[in-house]
Formats: structure tokens, C-alpha cells, sequence
């Protein structure tokens, strides 16, 4: 019969009411419903929908912005997210982001990547302003020096628990990128592990950097705009918060928790001159004596002043 061989652009179901095809929309109009939707819903399925669907997904304004954040703070930490295999899923995933933006990308929150996909970033993403990569052991010095050098509109960075990245590469981010405003650069809490053994691979956790005084040196040295600056469980010194507080009279927020070779008086002391600071987090844990030999920092009396007495916070 002819109304059943015709094809048309919808369905009716036993009742009469009409049903779309929404492979039949327009380009604009896939584009529009795509730029809806979440990161994740983008991701689950529509762009399988039909090529139309898949082209309407690859649209590079639908990628200026690439967060997967917000999957990996609500859950605990799970050991699968430190292997090799879930690596090259996040760095597939990535380097497919970057094609598709076409330069349009501009803000990248994503942990647990490595070198293969930053590199590329850093070749295609000239308009890049936020770059998160927490917890990528496999992203160094190498990838980070292309992003500075590539990327001169960085204004924010976070490379905390990224042990491969060293002061050299700090500098050269600050030396090549004047608009940098945000520095993150938190270290895992190694006074206290635990949190970490069973999922953060056992050398990994032992590859803790112990230059904070480079790294403050180059913070100091090569930031002067910086405003917002994290470095939770740095081992810095009071000299090298000293450089920075110099270095940085911009600062607003500073997070200096679980710095444990600061005391509060060398903090009073440092942080006098920051006139636009708003606020700053200061050491507030109770270390047990088991954790340090007496002789590293004298006499216990040192710890009154040190740190306040309570339960060890991250």
C-alpha cells in the first residue's frame, strides 16, 4: 500500500500522537538542543543517535570547555583510577576533545592524564585560559614546558599532586604566561599517608617532592600577579614563604594547610605586607610524636606554637 511504503519524518503510535524523527532536524537546531545538555548526557549517547546527531556533537563551540571534575570529587578515590588503562581512556577522551574544538577550547579540567593528550594540548589549544590536571602521574616537565610556551593566555593552573612537574617548569609557566592570576599546587599529605595506601601506588606516594624551596623560589620569582595560591603540604620554609609574600603582594587566598615546617609566628610574620589578602589557610593538625624524631625540630614546646591541637584535616 502506498502509506506504507512512503517515508516520512515521523511516527504515529497506536493513538494517533505524532512522534519525530530528530535525525531529520536542522544542524542549528541539533547544535541547540546538544548545548543543552550535560557533559555527560553529551557523552551518553547522543552523538550515536545518527551521523547527523554526530556531526551536530562535533560542532568545536560545543567544546570550548572540557570538565570532568566534578566525576571524580563525589565519589572516593578508587584505585582503577591510577592505572595505565584508565589513563589512555582519559587521554583518548581528551585528545578527541581537542580535534573537535578546533582552538576553541579554553578551559580543561581534567585529572589522571598524562604527557600524550597535554602535549597535543598545548599544540592546539592556543586560546587555553584554565588548565586543571590534578593527580597525573605521568604528566612532566616536558608537556608542561609546551604549555608555556604555547599557551601564553593561562590565568589558571592546577597541577597539584603532580609529582613529575618540577620548579623548572613553574618558571617557565610564569615567565610566559603574564595573565596567570590562580597556581595550585597541592602535594598528597605525606605526614600522614594513609588515606592514600591501597589506591595511590605505593611509589608514587614516596616520589613526594621535597624541593619546596625552589618551588616557592619560582613562584616568587616569575608569578608577581598571582592572587590565589595552594600549596597544601608543601615543605617550604619560612624563607621561601618569605620569597613568595615579596614576590606575590597581589595575593588574596593563600592555603598553607599541613605546611608543616611553618610556624605561626614565621606566617604572622611573612603575610604582614599582603595588604589585599582576604584569607589564608593556616596548618591546623595535631602531628603525634611517632610521626618525627625529636631532634627535627628541638623540643616538643616548638609544637604549641607550631599547631593548633586537632584532628588532622585535608
Amino acid at each position: 500500500m502506498e502509506a506504507e511504503s512512503e517515508q516520512t519524518e515521523s511516527e504515529q503510535t497506536e493513538s494517533g500522537t505524532t512522534i519525530a524523527d530528530w535525525s531529520e532536524l536542522t544542524h542549528e537546531c541539533l547544535i541547540n538542543i546538544l548545548s543543552r545538555l550535560t557533559l555527560e548526557d553529551r557523552w551518553r549517547g547522543t552523538m550515536l543517535l545518527s551521523k547527523s546527531w554526530f556531526r551536530a556533537f562535533k560542532e568545536p563551540s560545543l567544546h570550548s570547555i572540557f570538565n570532568l571534575d566534578p566525576h571524580f570529587k563525589s565519589p572516593p578515590e578508587l584505585t582503577r583510577w591510577w592505572t595505565p588503562e584508565f589513563e589512555r581512556r582519559i587521554d583518548s577522551m581528551l585528545q578527541s576533545v581537542v580535534h573537535w574544538s578546533d582552538g576553541f577550547l579554553t578551559e580543561i579540567r581534567v585529572p589522571h592524564c598524562s604527557d600524550r593528550s597535554i602535549a597535543l594540548v598545548a599544540e592546539r589549544c592556543p586560546n587555553l585560559e584554565v588548565l586543571s590536571i590534578r593527580s597525573c602521574p605521568h604528566v612532566t616537565d616536558a608537556s608542561i614546558s609546551r604549555i608555556a610556551l604555547m599557551c601564553p593566555k593561562l590565568r589558571e593552573l592546577d597541577i597539584s599532586y603532580c609529582y613529575e612537574i618540577s620548579h623548572e617548569s613553574l618558571t617557565l609557566i610564569g615567565r610566559n604566561c603574564p595573565n596567570l592570576k590562580v597556581l595550585k599546587r597541592n602535594l598528597m599529605n605525606w605526614l600522614d599517608p594513609s588515606q592514600h595506601t591501597g589506591i595511590v601506588p605505593d611509589e608514587y606516594l614516596n616520589a613526594c617532592p621535597q624541593d619546596g624551596e625552589s618551588e616557592a623560589a619560582a613562584i616568587a620569582n616569575s608569578m608577581p600577579h598571582l592572587e590565589w595560591l595552594e600549596i597544601r603540604f608543601s615543605k617550604l620554609s619560612a624563607k621561601g614563604l618569605n620569597l613568595i609574600c615579596e614576590g606575590c603582594p597581589n595575593l588574596e587566598f593563600l592555603d598553607l594547610s599541613g605546611c608543616a615546617n611553618l610556624t605561626g609566628r614565621d606566617i604572622a610574620n611573612t603575610t604582614s605586607n599582603l595588604v589585599h589578602l582576604k584569607d589564608i589557610k593556616k596548618p591546623n593538625f595535631y602531628i603525634p610524636r611517632s610521626v618525627f624524631h625529636t631532634e627535627r625540630y628541638g623540643h616538643w614546646s616548638l609544637y604549641d606554637e607550631r599547631f593548633q591541637t586537632d584532628v588532622f584535616r585535608i
